[in-house]
């Protein structure tokens, strides 16, 4: 009987030293997050829910590719009913869009000699001008039957003549695009890339709150937050995807931390270590 009793008190004590020790490791961070605006004077974030994660979100948004990646622009070309000639360009300049300025820019000589859809576009264009002298035929499909040999010189004769004015010209692939409408599958690439994305987006958000979320908050009128009973170790301190606006700032944040036990870990949040925007592609 004693020797229960002595255990219960001795298990009694081991809980209430164990107790306070434990929860002396848990620790506080706090934080302030602020933007710089082109007026230079910086203003607090209001109201943006910030996230404490146990990996950062830009890692988060990899893995979640590994498991749903981004429709491939190769593999939706090779499904395009167009000339392998016109897929090989896609496929080269990465570019699946037959209309506007970047589409006309990215055209060479050799592109529109060489595929057909290009070539047929720029002749249907040139073919209605009237202000220039563009090259004509002088071959007919009689000829072709009547002396090939001869029909064949008189075509390269015509494609020669086509390739030396378009030199001469290089400006007058303006608005071949027009011609290109009804094999252009730009939209269609559009939607179905945005569709892609958003999947991809919608899926990282969930592992990001389901599998690595440890805390969340909400900054205050002075762009304060506080996040307590964090147990050590290191995390990242994220807005995810959300854009935090300060005049004409627009920041995001996904800032490395180690959190001590049993401290208060202080971080300023700003311009300087807000996440980049990617580089524009030339």
């Amino acid at each position: 009987m004693k020797i229960g009793i002595w255990t219960s008190c001795l298990l009694l004590c081991v809980t209430f030293a164990v107790g306070p020790q434990a929860a002396a490791q848990d620790s506080t961070i706090q934080f302030v997050a602020k933007a710089t605006p082109s007026s230079g004077t910086d203003e607090p974030v209001r109201g943006i829910t910030f996230y404490l994660l146990r990996k950062s979100f830009d890692d988060i948004g990899k893995e979640a590719a590994a498991t749903y990646p981004l429709v491939a622009m190769d593999a939706f070309i090779d499904k395009l009913d167009v000339s392998k000639e016109l897929k090989g360009w896609m496929k080269k300049n990465h570019w699946v869009n037959l209309a506007g300025e970047e589409f006309i820019k990215k055209l060479t000589v050799d592109d529109v000699m060489n595929v057909p859809e290009f070539h047929k576009a720029y002749i249907d264009r040139m073919a209605g001008d009237q202000t220039v002298a563009f090259p004509t035929p002088k071959y007919t499909p009689a000829l072709k039957k009547k002396n090939p040999e001869k029909y064949e010189e008189e075509v390269k004769q015509y494609q020669a003549a086509i390739r030396a004015f378009l030199v001469l010209n290089p400006a007058s692939t303006d608005g071949i695009d027009l011609s290109l409408e009804e094999v252009n599958p730009g939209h269609k690439w559009d939607g179905i890339s945005a569709n892609s994305i958003a999947e991809l987006h919608r899926h990282t958000i969930e592992l990001a709150e389901s599998k690595y979320l440890v805390a969340r908050t909400e900054t205050d009128l002075e762009g304060q937050g506080s996040l307590r009973g964090i147990a050590p170790g290191t995390y990242w301190l994220s807005t995810l995807d959300i854009i935090a606006l300060a005049g004409d700032a627009r920041q995001k944040w996904d800032v490395r931390i180690t959190v001590p036990p049993g401290k208060t870990t202080y971080v300023a949040l700003s311009n300087i270590n807000a996440v980049q925007p990617p580089h524009a592609t030339p």
